[in-house]
Parts: C-alpha cells; structure tokens; sequence
C-alpha cells in the first residue's frame, strides 16, 4: 500500500502542476482557475463573474485532454496506478468548474448563463465523446482490468470495475463506424437537451393564469392573495394577481379556489404549458431524444433505450420493472376507483346529481371532504409550518439526533443568489467535515421542482471534504411575512436533504464512488427515507411552531393533522404509476416504432390504455411534453426508482422503528452500512446489511400510504 499511494502521489502532484501551470497562462485573473482559498475550496461567488465561466470551462477542457494524452503517452505498461487512477483525477479541474457553472444552470438560468451552456455544451459532449472513445486509453483500462482485478480489492477493486464497465458501456468495444456514429448521437441529444432546458422553463412561466380581480380568489387565504400578487408584480404585472404554474400536473392552490372556471384554467395551463396547443411545444424534442436513445441501444446490442440503461442498476431489466409496477397497478385500481366515486358523490351533494367530476375539481372536492370528515385543512396546519423552522428545529434537529450533525450558519461565505443560506456542518466530535447550501424559494430563472447537488463532492484521494446544496421552489412570502409550508413541502425539504446526508456523510477514497454517485434506483432511498422523520413525534413537535406565536401545534391538531397524511391517497401513488408507465413506454420502443410528434399524444393515451392507467381523474404526474426526470435530466427508463427506493425506505424506516427511530447507536449503523459507502460495494447487500433483510418487502409501501 505505501508504494502504492507514493507512486500516485507522484501523478497526483505532476497533474496538479499541469492544472495550475496551463491555467494559470491561460487566464491568471479567472478566479475559477485558481485555487479558492474559502473553505474546502467553496466557490467564490464575489469573485467570479459570468464571463469567466466559459473560458474557465474552456480551459479546464484543454487541462483534462492533456491529461489524457499524458496517460496514453506514457511507455510504462499500464497500471492501476498510472491509467485507473490517473484517469480518475484527470477531469478534477473540469468537474469543479462544471459543477458550480451547471448550478446556476439549473438555479438562476439567467439569459447570459443561457448563452454560455449553448456555446459549452457542444464542447463537453465532444470532450466525452472523445475520451469515451479514446481506443489507446481503453486499451489501457482494458489491460488494467484484465491483469489486476482479481488481485486488488476494496475500493481500489471496485473503481477499476466501474471504470472498465463505464467504457464498455458507452461503446468502447464498438467498431469505428458505430463509435462515429454514436459521436453523433451524443452530441444531437445533448443540443436538443440545452435546448429542453430553455424551452420547458420558459413555457412554465408563460402558462402562469393572470387574474383581474381579488373576487376570482375566494377560497384562498390572505396569505397565499398576497403571494399571487406578489407573484404578479415579479411577472410584469400584466394583471393584480398572478397563480404560477408548478412543474407537476397538479397544482396545489385547485385545493382551495372556489372559482370552478380559475380551476379549469389553471390545470388547462399546467397540462398544455408544453404540448403544442399554446406558443410551446417540446415534443418535437421528445420524440427526436426517444428515437436516438433507441438507435444507440440498438448499436450497442439491445433491443430497447430500456434495456441498455437499466443493465447497470438494481432492477437490471426492463421485465422486472414492469413487474414490480403490474402487482402495484394491481392493487392500486380498486382503492383508486373507489376513491374517485366517494368524491364525486360528495361533491354532487352541494352540485346536484349531474354533476360530473373533473380533473381541476378532485383536489378541491378532496380538501373539502377531508375538512369534514377529518377537521383539518391546509390553511389550518401552514401557519406552524414556517421554513425557517421546518429546517433548523425540523431537518437540522433530526439530522442532530439521529447522526450527531450540528450545523452553524455562515454569513461570510458568498452565494449565487441572496435568498441562499450557507451552514457549516459539524460531526459529533464537533469537527468541520462539510458545507451545506440552501436555496430554497422559486424565481423565474431558476427550473421547477426540488434537488440536492454539490459543488464538490467528498473524496480522501483529493482530500476534499464535501460542499453541498439543496434547491427548492417554496413561495417567498411578502416583505415582513414568514414563508409557509404545506404538509408536502415539508416532507420535499426532508426529502432532498436526504440526499444531502448522502453526500455530506460520504467517506470514500475516490470522488467518482463517493456520495450520490450510486445507481439511480438505489440514490432515491436515502431521501424517501429521510421522509420518515418528519412525522416522529419529537421531531415534529421541535419544528411545528406557530410562526407568530412561537406556540407547538396544539396536540388534538396534531392528532388531526396526521391522520390525515393518508387521506385520498391512492391519488398520490396513481400519478407516479401514470409517469413511470410513460417513461417505460417511451423507451422500450425500437427505433423504428417511435411516434412522430403529431403523434405523441395518442400514443401517451394508447400507453396509459394498455397498463390499465389512462384515468382523466388521475393523470400523470409529469405528462410527456413536461416531463423534465426523462428528457432533461438523468432517468430516462429509470423514474420507476421512486417508487423502487420506497420500499427500501420503507423497509429501512421500519427496521429504525424497532430498533429506536431517533436511537443514535441505529443511525451510526446505517451511516457505516450505507450513507457513508457510496457506491463502494454491492448496493442490495448494504441494504441487506443494515436491515437484515435477503430482500426487500413490496408489500410495506402498500400499508406504508394507507393502501
């Protein structure tokens, strides 16, 4: 081991030099170029300006081709030292600047950011493409693999695995003209992806319904009157009062408007935001992305876009997710029917016995069902869900009682934006080990729904300690008024910080293993986990305060407020199926049999038809021409995985219930058995590890949404 780490010191020490010397002549004032002195290397957000993010990312792409040619270059037989692991650190410079740029990508995508991504993108793809298909480097990686993998082990064992199988995977054993042609391929997804990122975003905020008069909001609160004006005012003012549509097809405030006519409008707005009946439609997009995700399938040997991605995760083929999704589907359609005639009855009480419920009808009716029979209401609960203390007496507090984290905020440390928080977090013995970012309320420039990413990813080889963000897309309330939470918006900022803990409490040799870098329907688990928590008694009562008060929710409202977590909830589990089945259905077509975008729209109906789930009362919850998990961002053939990592969470949730849900001792044994692993071992038998498990047990997420 110690000749080992002495020879990579030397490659780690020339590359660096190489990073710093290249750099450093091509831009010596670019402060991404230079070693940032705040902690574990934040980024400096006084410093950098926006035109340094594409001579930087420029830079950094000529800095990592040097590097490959230095590995491909060098006379000395391939080893794991001078090939996997020089390999490994040859895009650190890259990935840093990379993921500060893509942040604001995705979190205030401004028309100058917008401007550089188009001219970037193309650049990256191409360097991708070039490394992927490097034959001298695989031919390297190949030796590597063939005479070193059955002597080394442990980390060392599984970054050469992963490696090696991520070559072949992309198509290193291709033969010349395949390779060229998935080139190709590469590079026109990802243009039609840049070009998905400015499109879907800009059609959600023209869908915002514009409102003339206080009067059309009956059923709103003040509050959420005076986030619709705001909202108007932030939007030009075109009217007084302004409903912004939200990245799911349903939106929450059909809870509450009285205006039968508003509703209409607003789910009308949500569901064509992208669809071609209005100024937007992305499924020309769409349905160009499916058929060249199918053409590369089938150059690499498989029958479907499905096939090829899910070869490398836990499901490992298409047959398996649908038969995880047939038995769900199956005991999902009678609670599902039967829920649906108890609202419609309900409602034809006050409307008559013709009424006919619709899709923009079914959250009012419900939220005025659950009032009745439950007593509770949103507008009931809000007023103790203040953000501020969801997330420090809420999310910090768990994170504090479960794994020992306590988190101090840092007010020196820049950010993207002003509306961010940045916390330093600190182990149980008080020692610093990572940054934590907040960004948590909507604006225009930033894309819609709720994520965790990092600006550095954990890693011993680097010595990097992990700089972490979660972003989200809450109202901001009006100057001098506290930003309240629905019970769902409580559960997303468990959920996503989740993610963070797996980042945060990674403890990896190397950066490509470490954190969130796991199979997608593994990376899920944490988070839906993490959900757990919020409902735990001495969690909820240490953040559920009243925001003006400072009051606990009264206990007989409690009582009240969670029994009703469940309430209708067939619907919740419907429109996850409803998507899972689309993203299924798009990918598992050939080449030849994908719609045109004239077509799409049947063909989403006929998808829904066949698996028993076209259901205008329940709709998807991303339809096709929205559906940014698929088409945007990483899980194509792979939105199944919520619904997969639930039953693990579920399991795991449950395992922490029997032996001491906020039991210190547990959480120390899940944070060794899985959130500090990475991807460093077989993903089922850290699961199984920690549970004691042979496999998971479906049948909890069932009893787990009252089902």
């Amino acid at each position: 081991m110690k000749t080992k780490k002495s020879l990579f010191l030397i490659i780690a020490t020339t590359l660096a030099m190489i990073q710093l010397t290249s750099c450093q002549e091509k831009s010596p004032e670019n402060p991404l170029l230079s070693e940032c002195t705040l902690l574990y290397g934040a980024p400096d957000f006084s410093k950098i300006k926006v035109s340094d993010y594409q001579p930087a990312i420029e830079a950094a792409i000529e800095n990592q081709r040097e590097n490959i040619r230095l590995i491909v270059e060098n006379p000395d037989s391939a080893t794991f030292e001078n090939t996997i692991l020089a390999y490994e650190e040859s895009g650190a410079l890259l990935t840093r600047i990379a993921n500060i740029f893509y942040a604001l990508v995705s979190a205030d995508k401004t028309p100058e950011i917008a401007e550089i991504e188009k001219n970037v993108t193309p650049l990256l793809t191409t360097l991708e493409n070039d490394i992927s298909f490097n034959k001298p480097l695989f031919e390297r990686i190949k030796y590597v693999y063939d005479h070193e993998y059955d002597t080394l082990q442990g980390e060392e064992k599984k970054l050469l695995e992963e490696t090696y199988k991520k070559f072949v995977h992309s198509g290193a054993l291709l033969s010349d003209e395949q390779m060229a042609r998935m080139k190709e391929i590469n590079l026109r997804i990802s243009d039609l992806q840049t070009q998905w990122g400015e499109q879907l975003p800009n059609a959600t905020n023209a869908a915002a319904v514009w409102v003339d008069s206080k009067d059309e909001l009956a059923g709103l609160s003040e509050a959420d009157i005076a986030q619709c004006a705001k909202d108007a005012e932030s939007r030009g003012g075109k009217a007084p009062y302004c409903i912004v549509i939200v990245n799911t097809t349903q939106q929450a405030i059909l809870a509450s408007l009285d205006n039968r006519d508003l509703r209409r409008r607003v789910y009308e707005a949500s569901i064509h935001r992208a669809d071609g009946t209005g100024e937007f439609n992305t499924f020309p997009i769409v349905t160009e992305i499916a058929k060249l995700r199918a053409e590369q399938a089938e150059i690499m040997g498989y029958p479907n876009y499905a096939a090829y991605s899910l070869e490398r995760t836990m499901a490992k083929t298409p047959e398996n997710v649908y038969a995880f999704l047939k038995n769900l589907i199956a005991a999902y359609t009678p609670k599902a029917e039967a829920e649906t005639k108890a609202i419609e009855a309900y409602a034809r009480k006050t409307e008559g016995a013709d009424f006919q419920l619709q899709p923009y009808d079914r959250f009012y009716y419900s939220a005025k069902m659950k009032k009745e029979l439950l007593d509770i209401s949103d507008d009931e609960v809000k007023p103790y869900f203040n953000i501020d203390s969801v997330q420090i007496n809420g999310v910090f507090y768990a994170a504090n009682r479960v794994y020992g984290l306590t988190f101090k905020e840092r007010t020196d440390i820049p950010v993207y934006h002003p509306d961010m928080k940045v916390f330093e977090v600190f182990d149980k013995d008080g020692r610093s080990m990572a940054l934590f970012y907040s960004d948590m309320f909507r604006r225009p420039t930033k894309r819609g729904g709720a994520w965790m990413s990092e600006f550095a990813n954990q890693s011993r080889q680097r010595g990097q300690q992990p700089v972490i963000f979660n972003v989200c897309n809450n109202a901001k309330a009006p100057e001098g008024q506290p930003s309240l939470l629905t019970w769902d918006e409580v559960t997303t900022l468990f959920h996503e910080f989740g993610h963070a803990l797996h980042g945060m409490l990674s403890d990896c040799q190397y950066n490509s293993l470490a954190g969130t870098n796991v199979a997608r329907d593994f990376v899920e688990m944490p988070s839906q986990f993490n959900e757990s928590f919020a409902s735990i008694p001495e969690i909820f009562d240490h953040y559920a305060k009243h925001a003006e008060t400072g009051e606990p929710m009264p206990a007989e409202l409690k009582e009240r407020m969670l029994k009703s977590i469940n309430f209708h909830s067939a619907y919740a589990l419907g429109e996850n199926l409803a998507a899972t089945c689309l993203d299924m259905a798009w990918h598992t077509l050939p080449s030849k049999d994908i719609p045109t975008a004239e077509q799409a729209r049947d063909f989403e109906s006929e998808a829904l038809r066949q698996v028993g789930l076209l259901n205008a009362q329940i709709p998807p919850r991303y339809s096709t021409s929205y559906f940014n998990h698929v088409w945007g961002s990483g899980y194509a053939a792979g939105y199944y995985s919520y619904l997969w990592t639930e039953v693990l969470a579920v399991n795991i949730a449950d395992c922490f219930a029997r032996r001491g849900a906020l039991n210190p001792e547990v959480g120390q044994d899940m944070r060794d058995k899985i959130l500090s692993r990475g991807n460093t071992g077989d993903l089922m038998q850290m699961f199984s590890d920690f549970t004691g498990m042979s496999s998971p047990d479906a049948s909890a997420l069932l009893k787990a949404r009252g089902l």
